[in-house]
Order: C-alpha cells, then sequence, then structure tokens
C-alpha cells in the first residue's frame, strides 16, 4: 500500500514539475498555461485553503483539490505534447528543485498583507473600545 502511495505522490510531483514547463511552452494553448500557472502556484504554496492542521479536512484540498486541477489541466493539453513534457519533467525532477521567487514574493506580501489587516483592525478595535 505504501509503495503504491508513494508512486502516486511522485506521479503528482512529476505533473506539478510538467505543469510548470508547459507554462512556459509556446506549443500549449494559453488557457492551460493560466490553469497551470493558478495549479502550480496552490501546489507549491504553503498556503492552503483549508489549513493542514485541521484534522482530516486539512488534507483533503492537497488530496482531491490538487489531482483534480492536474487532471483537468492535463485535459487541456494535446496527449503527445502531455506525454513529452512529462519526459521531460521526469528526466529533470532528480536535478531541479522547483522554485520560483515570483511566487515566493506574492505570499511574502500575502502574509504581510494579512498580518497589516489583523493589525489595523485590532487597533481599530483598540481605538472604538476607548
Amino acid at each position: 500500500m505504501f509503495a503504491r502511495l508513494h508512486s502516486w505522490a511522485k506521479a503528482v510531483g512529476r505533473d506539478v514539475f510538467a505543469l510548470t514547463l508547459a507554462m512556459r511552452d509556446p506549443r500549449v494553448p494559453w488557457p492551460a498555461k493560466a490553469l497551470a500557472a493558478i495549479v502550480v502556484a496552490y501546489a507549491l504554496s504553503p498556503v492552503d485553503l483549508i489549513p493542514d492542521f485541521i484534522p482530516v479536512l486539512g488534507y483533503l484540498d492537497d488530496l482531491i483539490l490538487l489531482p483534480l486541477g492536474i487532471l483537468l489541466v492535463v485535459r487541456m493539453i494535446p496527449r503527445p505534447l502531455m506525454v513529452d513534457l512529462r519526459r521531460q519533467a521526469a528526466a529533470r525532477l532528480d536535478e531541479f528543485q522547483p522554485r520560483s521567487t515570483a511566487a515566493a514574493v506574492v505570499i511574502i506580501a500575502l502574509w504581510f498583507l494579512m498580518a497589516l489587516g489583523v493589525a489595523l483592525f485590532a487597533t481599530g478595535m483598540m481605538v472604538s473600545a476607548a
């Protein structure tokens, strides 16, 4: 059972990397590129729709939403092209750890804006209470 789960997780990782390659490939239709960007950003983001610390529900987005997003993008890309992208991803995955400076900047900016919003809300609450 663990071997199958490990194999599935490895395939998901390969497909996320393949979608990263698809975003830059001129042969991929632009709607697939746009959705691939959203799926990859979500896959690499430390911010989840449902936080992981919530028992059971926290992992549902990783187990259901991410594979569904990948499946949708894969269906939007012509089959021979997706086979090629998966082959490229499998060949390069061992030597390359995906990281995106732009995604990191967006995530840090979102955390900063949320912290600022909480601070302003708390300050507003303190001012109105006084």
